[in-house]
């Protein structure tokens, strides 16, 4: 499987309805909260997504340039699709777009429960813990 950007408002939607079911559904983000001022097709943000076998959209995320390091936000992936390596296809293609546009350093908010997911990626934790939406994250940093 393979993550690609998204460029018609029908994948965005989708990207949106994973965001929704993983981060409102699953872990109780506010609605209001889950969805921003980048969540367009035009906009700061590239956004990825990544179908299953069968053409369903099983994973996103996306990533835009702050101060020219990219800023990686907003990975999900479908419950019944994880474990299978599809978050470290996705942060690959984030971290390309990344480079892409410019960027020899990225950065993500991630949660704590993922802590150990990003360093096998070789991301290093680059502050104390923090809540965002209720849930505890930290600032992780990558060379790229």
């Amino acid at each position: 499987m393979k993550a690609h950007k998204i460029t018609t408002q029908e994948d965005l939607q989708k990207a949106f309805d994973i965001r929704v079911k993983v981060f409102v559904e699953e872990q109780k983000v506010p609605a209001e909260e889950e969805l921003d001022q980048f969540d367009h097709l035009d906009g700061e943000c590239q956004h990825v997504l990544i179908t299953n076998h069968d053409g369903q959209a099983v994973g996103t995320g996306r990533v835009r340039l702050v101060e020219g390091v990219g800023k990686i936000q907003r990975v999900a992936i479908l419950e019944e699709y994880r474990k299978h390596g599809l978050g470290r296809i996705i942060i690959q293609a984030l971290e390309d777009i990344a480079k892409e546009l410019g960027a020899a350093k990225v950065k993500l908010d991630g949660q704590v429960q993922a802590q150990g997911f990003y360093e096998k990626l070789g991301y290093h934790v680059a502050s104390d813990i923090f809540l965002d939406a209720g849930i505890e994250h930290v600032l992780m940093i990558k060379e790229v």
